[in-house]
């Protein structure tokens, strides 16, 4: 099976963290999002736990929160001790809502409001990540306002191509995020912030991108970032003390993505850090990582119905489910892999395209799926590894609402979100 939290029954019965999915459908309904809580926080300790085996004093994981963002998600950071990034006012409400520490909370984004640097401020978040020059002088207003000096660090670009895919490649040079180290823009930024009384510069942060396989990325990022710190030092004096190298690990969609050891990866990361930094005279900074898919993705798993099979002689077979586009947009984002599981073991397998139930010709689940050639109306079909960027991306378009996230632990079985009504789709309407 594609993780060590799905497996089957001796009868041939789909289970995900120990449980029988046909039960679970039955149980909540369909589509369902389950979410394996141990393998969560697993993923948080493998993390906590190499940064406190290779990192310096201070070195910490953020939770990045746009991978999946609700209360008991946060709570569950909380408890293991992780730190979270938000990128939005509406997932700091949510965090703080849970009772996430608010010095633990970094704020991100290209294009913050007035009112997202004020609410930030007023709740006394540790850190805004600046993205530009406009960002840093509005901060500074608002931080002068409230009389409070504000620590940031300054969202730079390096110049690092991943060789992923184009849509979460966020590092290159022409990139909307960040300042360009290689244009000079990167420098001028930090001098600018190092004249704003009421803002503290930390130190730098960098994201070269989503869904990361190769060994040398993060490693390639450091022979810019560390030079650029030595650079900043030799020019203004002024030695910043954090590093945070954004997120990214890739995780296994299918089984022909690679299985990373990240625990080793950080070891080796670790290593350079601590050369480069030798090697320019500066101490090994406060490091800082924003892992999101490799936290939660695969502890997620969504369960359809079958609600129609359609045969094309010739041509293809198409197995309709009752969700889609709406609970999982990113096939028809960027043609995202995934691993389609029946809810019952065959030996008489057929290809098909598992297809969703808008209006919408490119409401694609996932093409050419391996399924039961006769499987039909009432099947439940198990989508893997979406944990992450399925809820928090989902939609009600065409009026659907969106589905319950469903908690599962070796103890019990819990709802997290519950299931949109069609009373919630009209809440706000007058």
């Amino acid at each position: 099976m594609l993780s060590n939290n799905i497996d089957r029954t001796p009868e041939g019965v789909l289970t995900f963290a120990g449980y029988d999915v046909t039960q679970l459908a039955k149980e909540y309904g369909t589509p369902l999002y389950l979410m394996d809580e141990a393998r969560i926080r697993a993923n948080c300790r493998m993390y906590l736990q190499a940064f406190r085996d290779h990192f310096g004093p201070g070195s910490l994981p953020l939770y990045a929160s746009k991978a999946a963002s609700f209360k008991q998600m946060y709570r569950i950071m909380a408890e293991e001790g992780m730190g979270v990034d938000v990128v939005s006012s509406g997932e700091l409400y949510t965090a703080l809502s849970a009772g996430f520490p608010a010095e633990r909370i970094y704020f991100h984004g290209n294009c913050k409001t007035d009112a997202d640097l004020a609410y930030g401020v007023s709740q006394g978040i540790g850190f805004f990540v600046a993205d530009n020059r406009e960002e840093l002088l509005a901060l500074e207003k608002t931080a002068a306002e409230a009389n409070v000096t504000q620590k940031i660090l300054l969202r730079v670009t390096p110049g690092i191509d991943p060789h992923t895919y184009e849509a979460v490649s966020t590092g290159k040079v022409d990139s909307k995020f960040g300042a360009a180290v290689e244009t000079g823009q990167a420098m001028e930024l930090v001098k600018l912030a190092l004249t704003l009384p009421h803002l503290d510069l930390r130190g730098l942060h960098c994201h070269v991108g989503s869904q990361v396989f190769g060994e040398d990325v993060y490693q390639r990022t450091l022979d810019i970032m560390v030079p650029f710190l030595a650079s900043i030092r030799e020019e203004t004096g002024v030695t910043l003390s954090d590093l945070n190298l954004g997120g990214g690990y890739g995780v296994r969609y299918t089984a022909e993505d690679e299985a990373i050891n990240i625990p080793a990866r950080l070891a080796e990361l670790a290593a350079h850090l601590k050369e480069e930094t030798e090697r320019l005279g500066l101490p090994m900074p406060r490091f800082l990582m924003e892992p999101g898919r490799s936290i939660v993705a695969d502890a997620g798993m969504t369960l359809y119905t079958v609600g129609s099979v359609k045969r094309i002689p010739g041509y293809k077979q198409y197995a309709a489910v009752d969700g889609g586009m709406t609970d999982n947009p990113r096939y028809a984002l960027y043609q995202s892999r995934y691993t389609v599981y029946h809810a019952y073991k065959s030996s008489s397998m057929e290809r098909f395209d598992v297809v969703g139930r808008c209006c919408e010709s490119g409401d694609i689940i996932q093409p050419g799926v391996e399924l039961p050639g006769d499987t039909c109306r009432g099947d439940i079909l198990a989508v893997c590894t979406t944990g992450a960027y399925n809820y928090s991306m989902a939609s009600n378009y065409n009026r659907l609402p969106r589905p319950a996230v469903v908690m599962l632990t070796p103890d019990r079985i819990y709802e997290a979100v519950r299931r949109e009504t069609f009373a919630d789709l009209t809440a706000l309407d007058l």
